[in-house]
This record gives structure tokens, sequence and C-alpha cells, in this order.
């Protein structure tokens, strides 16, 4: 019988696990009201539907059907996305990804001051294990990957641990770190990371 039972635990949790995966909205896959500012001077306000992987807008109104746009033709667009109920910004920037050529880049906007902080998502596959299963199971899931804006312009990619962000806080880190435990914040959450990097400016 106990066999049994984990046999059946394990069925539900993998139903759930694929439910889970179908039924994800992703904030990339919605249409989002905003505006785009274009790299020939003109903004258009309408619906938005962004992909950062592939660096594309999307773009509409009522009176239009859907344009495309890659990051070389915008500037900078703005939504509100209703995933997390606020305002994201996301600007196009030149950066190297894998050579040393410098292509427009969709960043998205967290904090901006003594040190910018910007973010691009993608979707990874990854394994993950469940109480209720035996072994593990591969999920789809959504990642960011967060940069420094540097004051010369250049675009340097944190590697997610928060021993790099600290570091790049010199001094002030000890206090961030007091500020991130008093406030309960975490270092791998996104809108923790632009609270974190607020209060640092702020110093």
């Amino acid at each position: 019988m106990k066999v049994l039972r984990i046999v059946i635990l394990s069925f539900f949790s993998l139903l759930l696990a694929s439910s889970s995966a179908i039924s994800q909205d992703w904030a990339f896959e919605l249409w989002h009201e905003g505006k785009l500012v274009l790299e020939a001077g003109d903004t258009l306000r309408g619906q938005i539907k962004y992909d950062l992987q592939q660096d594309l807008l999307q773009y509409k109104n009522s009176q239009s059907i859907a344009e495309a746009f890659t990051a070389r033709k915008v500037v900078y667009f703005e939504i509100f996305d209703n995933t997390v109920k606020r305002y994201r910004q996301f600007y196009s920037l030149p950066y190297a990804a894998l050579t040393t050529y410098k292509a427009p880049v969709f960043f998205e906007l967290l904090q901006e001051g003594k040190m910018t902080i910007l973010c691009r998502e993608a979707l990874e596959y990854k394994t993950v294990s469940s109480p209720y299963m035996i072994g593990s199971y591969t999920r789809l899931v959504l990642v960011n990957r967060y940069y420094v804006l540097e004051e010369n312009g250049d675009i340097i990619e944190l590697d997610g641990k928060k021993s790099d962000l600290l570091g790049k806080m010199g001094r002030k880190s000890e206090d961030v770190e007091k500020f991130v435990k008093k406030n309960r914040l975490r270092y791998d959450e996104k809108y923790d990371i632009a609270r974190i990097v607020e209060y640092y400016n702020s110093l």
C-alpha cells in the first residue's frame, strides 16, 4: 500500500507540474498597455508585446494591425505589466554578447543612479525535485540575468552571486548587507535586487 501511495502521489505531482507549465502566463507572451520611442523619433502608444530572447517588439493599436520592430529601430519602451502590477522600462543599448561586436539589445532598467542595474530574462529548462515524487523532473522556468551599466557605457554581466554584487559596492557593502537582512531581501529576486541597489544609491 505504501508503494502504491507513492506511485499515485508521483503521478498527480507530474500532472500538476505539467498543468502548471501549460497554464503559465509569461509576461512576454502577453500584450501590455504601453508606449515606445522609435529611433526615428516617433512615439507610439498602444499594445506592446516584447521578446527579449529575440530582441523583438510587437506593437498595435485599435486602428492598426501588429507591427514588429527590432532593437535597432527602438530606443525605449515602457509597459504596465499586469502580471506584477507595475510599470517596466526597457532601453535598447549596445552590447557584445559573444563577440567584441556590439549590437542593440533590449535591457530592462531596474534601478538608475550611482549604480545602474539592468536585467534580461530568458526561458531555460531546469531539473527540479518534488517531495511527492521519486526522483526529479525537468521544467521550463524564467531566468533573470543581471547587468551593471558602467559610466563609460560598458555593460557587465553579474555572475548571480551576492558576492559579485556586493563587491561592486566597496565600503558600503556592510551597510547594504545589514539593510538586506533587516528587510529580509533576497539576492536572487528581481525586485529585491532593485531595492538593494536603490538603497546603495541612497548612501
